[in-house]
């Protein structure tokens, strides 16, 4: 057993004490229990435990004037796998971003996936071709990739989830690429290939500029070798 396959079996098992086993080789974590350790690394965010009895989750407060906000998960290093999870944000137009970061290392130094709820339903083609979004920080972020590969790393979600709703999103990350898919839909809203050669990192619940948003039902399944 190599140091690095030792270090992420010992994450695993640290993070084991707020995660709930449902088979083998697929966890779900405590985000609730996580906020009440105080257990997150923010950036750029307060967290709180969501308290509308909707679901058992967490939220991301808004932050006006501000930059990308992550909770990173503890004692977490995940290579390749899928990360599934409900998400809500809300339909105000440029006021909601939210989503998960993976492989990261460090402030804006991660990928992520995240969605634009607002363009959910948008009847501009333009705004709702927007949906769904995977970035590569610091290099990659949307601007940079919407002017360099218009329509490839950014795309519509069909059919249009209800954008002041719940929305389930699992996220299939492979070695060299990204697969998004939502709700119960069998076909991916977004298949992308990695802009980077990170390979593994940490977990985050993710909010863009400004915006707040809302997290429960996060389970991840590691690939197995």
């Amino acid at each position: 057993m190599n140091m690095q396959h030792f270090a992420n079996q010992f994450a695993w098992v640290t993070l084991s004490l707020l995660v709930s086993t449902l088979t083998y080789g697929q966890n779900t974590v405590d985000l609730v229990g996580l906020a009440q350790q105080n257990s997150y690394t923010l950036e750029n965010r307060s967290l709180t435990v969501l308290a509308d009895g909707t679901k058992p989750g967490v939220r991301l407060e808004e932050k006006q004037n501000s930059t990308e906000g992550v909770a990173w998960l503890p004692a977490l290093s995940f290579r390749e796998g899928t990360i599934e999870l409900d998400i809500r944000g809300k339909d105000v137009l440029q006021r909601s971003f939210v989503g998960i970061a993976f492989h990261g290392s460090g402030e804006r130094n991660y990928d992520a996936i995240y969605f634009r709820p607002f363009n959910f339903r948008a009847t501009d083609p333009v705004r709702h071709s927007h949906a769904v979004q995977y970035i590569a920080l610091p290099t990659y972020d949307w601007p940079v990739l919407r002017k360099d590969f218009p329509d490839q790393y950014e795309q519509p979600i069909e059919p249009a989830p209800d954008p002041n709703a719940w929305f389930h999103a699992r996220i299939v990350v492979d070695k060299e690429t990204v697969s998004v898919f939502v709700n119960e839909n069998a076909k991916p809203s977004l298949v992308v290939k990695k802009l980077n050669d990170r390979r593994d990192g940490k977990i985050g619940l993710w909010v863009g500029a400004g915006s707040g948003g809302d997290f429960a039902n996060l389970k991840i399944t590691p690939r197995t070798p």
